[in-house]
């Protein structure tokens, strides 16, 4: 999939485990957005973000444009051989990205007070239960 589009969910940022350079978005099932399922997107190798705490107009990631990086670049040093690895988030562009491994998604029918996540890496995937996934090229 080249692109990652969740347009109308609140999304935040669940967790970055610096050691481990692994960032974790979260988008849980709410009866305001009329949504039943929770979406995870994990990126790991992260070497540089620049994110906002909440997407309440959902996500849209999508690797950047070669203007998008050229400006990113610039502002931040990004070395030009980084431009396959960074992502833009945010719908309508915005201003959030992050360089780092290929973006991985799951989506499944969840107990809104599981906390349990669908990237825990010790459980089998796919599950039993009926869940969605996949990865943006």
């Amino acid at each position: 999939m080249p692109e990652f589009i969740r347009r109308g969910r609140l999304f935040r940022v669940v967790s970055f485990n610096p050691s481990h350079r692994q960032l974790m978005l979260w988008s849980e099932a709410t009866v305001i957005d009329k949504t039943t399922t929770r979406v995870e997107v994990y990126i790991g190798h992260v070497e540089l973000m620049f994110l906002k705490p909440y997407y309440e107009e959902g996500l849209h990631i999508r690797r950047a444009t070669e203007a998008e990086f050229a400006v990113l670049r610039e502002r931040h040093g990004i070395e030009a051989d980084k431009a396959q690895w960074t992502w833009m988030l945010e719908p309508g562009g915005g201003g959030s990205f992050v360089v780092g491994g290929k973006p991985g998604w799951r989506e499944a029918e969840f107990d809104l007070l599981d906390r349990e996540s669908l990237f825990d890496f010790s459980k089998t995937w796919p599950p039993e239960y009926p869940a969605e996934w996949g990865t943006v090229d």
